[in-house]
């Protein structure tokens, strides 16, 4: 029972590490485009934060 409990949870870390590592990548790309302009509008402020919201909030979902 210890055995499959450990198990399950490294493949979850794992899975949790690559959704933060993909939530990262969606910042960087997005900071990289912002970082071009002077301006950024709020409508695309919060694109960003939806997105990188849905891919945390991923991670946060029980597997079946």
């Amino acid at each position: 029972m210890t055995d499959q409990t450990t198990s399950a949870t490294l493949d979850r870390s794992g899975d949790e590490s690559e959704i933060v590592q993909d939530a990262v990548a969606v910042i960087d790309e997005a900071l990289g485009r912002m970082m071009q302009r002077d301006l950024v509008s709020s409508g695309e402020v919060a694109d960003l934060l939806l997105d990188v919201r849905s891919l945390l909030s991923e991670s946060a979902v029980e597997p079946s």
